[in-house]
């Protein structure tokens, strides 16, 4: 399994990672080293916790042979000086310390003086080392609950729901390991490294679908915080399942050219072939219409065909598929998406290979997890110190082009600008953004503004020669070039890597796609709601007790997430382009991005057919883990008992002693077998009481609970008060200043310099003559040839109206 040449060119080689960590975050270190890094687990006498965590197989813990592939193992009793001495020789060579120690342990231990300047010390905790919540215990529900992610799922007339698997967790390692490195890189470059305070609270409300941030197109451009209703959303008619003859597909049609595919589809007489029903508001007020004349078509087909036909006529469309059929997926098998991991136990399993592909190749499980203490003679020699220079953001001076679109591409272009990067959104206005669609028509709209802020536009006619010639030019002065188009698309422009490369070797170039640009599906259209549906999510993101309750159509899950995977990979290469010279390419499958986040649950599966399942909100280790009802209006509580130590101190909360005293709920197993009866109980006492109170009083006992918050109530929330989580982004255009966030973890970094967002091509004129060097008569001929666009009339009357104003915030609100 492990190519000790391949793993020499990955990005990471050479970097020594030192990891302290306990159970939920361990993926961080995972994928650092699926980058090549050198990752040592420190684990206490008997190993750690994660090795015992269910679900197992044959007494082999899933989850941490799934989350620690690729490191190594050291076995210390941290109780003994010779052990902390060994542990601190260890700190002395490394370049990353991912710590999760708790409270004053690092200072006790005498560790904390032995974190060099340029050490990167990354703490990851559920709410982070301060603010009224450091205490709290965290679940991934809890987590979700506090972070306004479960106040939006779910369908109109249930509870809200509970996304599959453990997303809170899973997405932030991804986003702790884009601090890491985006520390190391200032490392690199001759800053400091120094304490980051993670908290998967705080990356929980950035990545899955934030309030703050970019939303889908379909949203016209406006903000989640405008679209998310009180309750649950209505039933999602925008990205509608059909049953069919062997299950269901789900299709999305947003623009007039797919739906002239499915009118052509539905026949000639249908009532809606009107080319006014091209217009996507048009559609929307007869959809339950159109949707039965789809439904109809497609009822007695059969899933395969119904894809083929749709990809035939350009209709987007997907399969809805369980985890078992993602397994066998013809795609995914080409692909390579799974791979053989074999368990310790003479068995083996299937689970998704990473994240990323580097040049062509998989970035991902190179060898098993480490067996307890299998590297306990592991030494390295001491960084040298040397002199620290004055901090500043990471990327300063690193140059972007960006032609990135909608979600996933505007974010990852922001999380590099907010980082230094110069960022160069070349766009043009015969083929806008769709993020810069609003309903009422302004050049401007709140999604795009969140997604682009901090970047310069360049209007560019990339259909022309003459266009193509001006982005060469301006890619032999860049760094890094950013695209999610469908692959295919920069080949037919004469961009794509092989051409860029020769321009500029060392450039490094950093795609995106639904589902990779390779395999029998790579150049289909792909949309979220489809990849949510070919890897088994929407199945999974459903009501067990309901034939039809997928709830999944409001999330824009996986586009921040994968933003985040790309960001932190182009650090590597970044990283590995200083160490040798060497440009590159990385690529990043949306749909891989999912699987790899339920690595888990389908390593599980692939080993126990069936397992992988639509659970709904109840926890399946222990009880009582469930959501509750608490008084008021539609509010709720979320509660994870884990462990008898807290089951007997949330007994003594609830004053049940006839519990404590039951035998049959003495340990988890039981108490799992009588579930029902535990949360009829609880919700008996949670509907006495507001969510605050419960969440106070249980973790008043170190019990994990938490309160349901819904996106308007985050702005005054203490924690994320106290933290400095949020800033405020003046933007000409809009009628009012923006809630937007700030860095991602708490550390001696400059915070992120909030800037407008560009209008298209506000900065095309200056960027022609300061890099391409262009004098006025070429730059006007150009103008009037549609190679060059720059701002409109429109656009420049609201930059002159917004000039004095306070558009540049360096300090929170």
């Amino acid at each position: 399994m492990d190519d000790p040449t391949a793993q020499a060119t990955l990005p990471l080689s050479g970097i020594r990672v030192l990891e302290l960590t306990h159970g939920h975050l361990e993926g961080c270190g995972r994928f650092l080293a699926d980058l090549g890094a050198e990752v040592l687990l420190v684990e206490p006498r008997g190993g750690l916790p994660s090795r015992r965590r269910p679900p197992l197989k044959d007494g082999v813990s899933l989850h941490f042979a799934s989350h620690n592939a690729n490191k190594l193992s050291v076995e210390l009793d941290l109780d003994d000086p010779a052990a902390i001495e060994r542990l601190g020789a260890l700190l002395d060579g490394a370049d990353i310390f991912l710590e999760s120690t708790p409270g004053d342990w690092l200072q006790r231990s005498g560790l904390a003086a032995r974190l060099r300047p340029e050490l990167v010390t990354l703490s990851l905790t559920d709410f982070g080392r301060s603010g009224p919540y450091a205490g709290f215990a965290g679940s991934n529900a809890v987590l979700l609950a506090m972070g306004g992610v479960l106040a939006r799922s779910g369908i109109k007339g249930s509870a809200p729901l509970l996304p599959p698997g453990e997303l809170a967790y899973e997405t932030a390692a991804l986003q702790a390991a884009w601090v890491a490195l985006g520390a190391l890189w200032n490392v690199s470059n001759g800053g400091a490294g120094g304490y980051f305070d993670f908290s998967v609270h705080e990356a929980t409300l950035q990545i899955l679908d934030p309030g703050m941030g970019v939303t889908g197109s379909a949203a016209g451009g406006r903000s989640a915080l405008e679209l998310a209703p009180r309750g649950r959303p209505p039933f999602g008619n925008g990205y509608p399942i059909f049953a069919c003859r062997d299950g269901a597909v789900r299709i999305c049609l947003l623009n007039p050219r797919q739906w002239q595919g499915m009118s052509a589809w539905l026949g000639d007489d249908h009532p809606f072939t009107d080319p006014a029903f091209a217009s996507l508001s048009r559609r929307f007020k007869v959809i339950r219409e159109i949707n039965a004349l789809i439904a109809e078509l497609f009822r007695d087909q059969a899933a395969a065909d119904l894809v083929a036909e749709g990809q035939r006529r350009g209709v987007p469309i997907a399969a809805v598929s369980r985890p078992q059929e993602v397994l066998r997926d013809q795609h995914f098998r080409a692909r390579g998406s799974f791979v053989e991991l074999p368990l310790g136990d003479g068995s083996a399993g299937r689970v998704p290979f990473g994240f990323v592909e580097i040049d062509g190749r998989q970035a991902g499980v190179r060898q098993p997890a480490p067996a307890l203490d299998a590297d306990s003679d592991r030494q390295w020699a001491a960084v040298a110190e040397r002199q620290v220079q004055a901090q500043r953001r990471p990327f300063a001076g690193i140059r972007v082009l960006d032609l990135g679109v909608i979600v996933a591409g505007a974010e990852l272009g922001r999380l590099l600008a907010d980082q230094g990067a110069e960022v160069i959104k070349v766009e043009s206005g015969a083929y806008p953004d769709g993020l810069r669609q609003s309903l009422d028509n302004r050049p401007m709209s709140i999604s795009f503004a969140q997604g682009s802020r901090g970047k310069r536009s360049f209007g560019l006619n990339l259909r022309d020669p003459r266009g193509v010639e001006l982005f060469k030019r301006l890619v032999a002065q860049s760094d890094v070039v950013l695209s999610n188009f469908k692959p295919g698309t920069l080949e037919s422009l004469g961009i794509d890597y092989a051409v860029l490369s020769r321009i500029k070797p060392d450039i490094i170039m950093a795609d995106s796609s639904a589902l990779g640009n390779h395999g029998p599906l790579s150049r289909s259209m792909g949309y979220g709601p489809l990849v949510r549906a070919s890897t088994g999510l929407t199945w999974l993101w459903r009501y067990p007790e309901l034939d039809e309750g997928y709830s999944d159509s409001t999330t824009i899950f996986p586009d921040h997430f994968a933003a985040r995977v790309s960001a932190a990979a182009i650090a590597a290469a970044l990283l590995r382009r200083q160490r040798s010279g060497r440009g590159g390419r990385v690529s990043l499958c949306q749909a891989e991005s999912i699987l790899a986040a339920l690595a888990t649950d389908f390593l599980e599966e692939s080993v126990a057919p069936g397992a992988f399942v639509a659970r709904g909100n109840r926890d399946r280790f222990d009880a009582p883990g469930n959501l509750f009802p608490c008084a008021g209006d539609d509010e709720w509580c979320v509660i994870n008992v884990r462990g008898d130590a807290q089951w007997r101190a949330f007994c003594e909360v609830l004053e049940r002693h006839d519990w404590l005293g039951d035998p049959r709920l003495a340990d988890a197993a039981g108490r799992l077998a009588h579930a029902a009866e535990l949360e009829e109980g609880v919700a008996a006492w949670t509907a006495q009481r507001s969510p605050v109170q419960v969440r106070d009083l249980l973790q008043a006992r170190g019990v994990a609970a938490g309160d349901m918050l819904r996106l308007d109530q985050l702005a005054a929330d203490p924690q994320l008060q106290a933290r400095r989580f949020f800033r405020t982004l003046h933007q000409p255009g809009l009628d009012a200043p923006l809630l937007t966030e700030n860095a991602p973890a708490l550390g001696p970094l400059p915070e992120p310099r909030i800037r407008p967002a560009p209008f298209l091509g506000q900065h095309t004129l200056e960027i022609a003559a300061e890099l391409l060097g262009l004098d006025a008569e070429s730059r006007a001929e150009l103008v009037r040839d549609g190679v060059l666009e720059p701002a409109s009339a429109e656009v420049e009357a609201l930059l002159a109206d917004a000039a004095g104003h306070p558009l540049d915030t360096e300090t929170p609100t």
